[in-house]
């Protein structure tokens, strides 16, 4: 499976993970790699990406400001948010809570 790169956040999909990125940053190209593995083992989840060069208004409307960031949306709505080069179990684990309780204060 493949990950889209996307103009706007997929509401369909009952669990989402956005990738925000730019062709520009190592980090986000570095996470590449790392999130094509898990689109191919969790058909569950559909992962996608949004150059925020390319969409700059979805990317102040959820108020990114450092890049990669994974955004987890359950329901359309935003459960979790990691910034920075996260590694593999990392991502897992974020997938896995089973709270996926909001760790925005």
């Amino acid at each position: 499976m493949s990950i889209e790169i996307v103009q706007s956040i997929p509401v369909q999909a009952e669990t989402v993970m956005v990738k925000f990125e730019a062709g520009w940053c190592k980090p986000c190209v570095a996470m590449g790699p790392i999130l094509q593995s898990i689109a191919e083992e969790r058909k569950d989840i559909k992962i996608v990406k949004i150059d925020i060069d390319d969409s700059p208004e979805i990317a102040s409307k959820y108020g990114i400001r450092s890049i990669p960031c994974l955004i987890l949306f359950k329901n359309g709505k935003e459960v979790k948010r990691q910034v920075g080069l996260v590694q593999k179990k990392a991502i897992l684990e974020m997938l896995e809570d089973d709270n996926n309780k909001s760790d925005l204060s």
